[in-house]
């Protein structure tokens, strides 16, 4: 059975002090859904209940309208696709419909593409300033306070926010972020994306791309997201709040941090007594 999360080592601040300790972050795993011998996507997920994933998946796409039209239903051992042969012919859609949330499950990840953001040189943050930037895009999210219900991120050039984007779907406040970039002819080297919401490999993918070297969540990366930023060079920040934050990957730009993430063979570290959601 593969694991739904993973043990991660991570570097804490709170109050000036930072503290070595270990987690549990969300597994993130692609999973490749294969229809009548036929692959057809793939889907960034936590191996977890995949047959009701899939089923579910053509289900909720019109593809399928009872479990009757399912002859074999069988994830492959080591979860990284499940097989599903109808009762029927069933043609690949040329064309998915994109939620506002994610892409419908799909992904165009790819863990060899290379991404990777320059260091800054002898330029660090604050960690101060980091929580300080994460109270500021919470207070001004304008949809937020007066609907609720949306997401935002924040570009920073390393001294201020320089754009902030609110959306329903948090891949899509990146999204804006990156036109924004391109619609305003920004250059700034020293870029630094911060979010509400979750950080998964797309998320971390989008980031990568603007040129991102410091990416900032209110809340949990993924396991993916994790060894795509240690892999890519990117200072990875989740649970930016309550004034402290914690640092999952190249703790190196940010001002006083440790410079190595510290290792389980290297001192005896327990968990931390109390979860970063808290």
């Amino acid at each position: 059975m593969a694991q739904t999360s993973r043990r991660v080592f991570y570097w804490q601040y709170q109050q000036g002090e930072w503290q070595a300790l270990s987690g549990e972050v969300i597994a993130e795993q692609a999973v490749t859904l294969t229809v009548n011998g036929e692959e057809w996507m793939t889907l960034m997920c936590t191996p977890h209940q995949l047959e009701a994933l899939a089923v579910g998946f053509l289900y909720n796409e019109g593809l399928i309208h009872s479990l009757g039209e399912v002859a074999i239903l069988q994830p492959c051992e080591n979860e990284r696709n499940v097989d599903i042969w109808l009762t029927h012919a069933l043609s690949k859609p040329r064309r998915w419909r994109r939620t506002s949330g994610c892409t419908g499950g799909m992904t165009q990840v790819d863990g060899e593409e290379d991404l990777r953001v320059p260091f800054w040189g002898q330029a660090q943050v604050e960690p101060e300033q980091i929580i300080q930037w994460m109270e500021d895009l919470y207070r001004q999210q304008e949809l937020y306070h007066t609907a609720r219900g949306v997401h935002a991120s924040a570009l920073s050039d390393g001294e201020r926010v320089v754009v902030q984007c609110e959306d329903i779907g948090r891949h899509n406040t990146l999204d804006k972020l990156s036109g924004w970039v391109l619609l305003n002819g920004f250059s700034g080297a020293q870029r630094i994306v911060l979010t509400t919401g979750r950080v998964s490999s797309e998320m971390l993918q989008k980031s990568a791309r603007l040129g991102a070297g410091m990416v900032v969540s209110r809340t949990s990366p993924t396991s993916a997201s994790v060894a795509l930023a240690e892999r890519w060079g990117i200072t990875l920040i989740g649970y930016a709040r309550r004034a402290r934050l914690t640092v999952y990957s190249h703790p190196q730009r940010l001002k006083g941090a440790p410079v190595e993430l510290p290792l389980a063979t290297e001192f005896p570290l327990q968990p931390s007594e109390s979860s970063p959601l808290e």
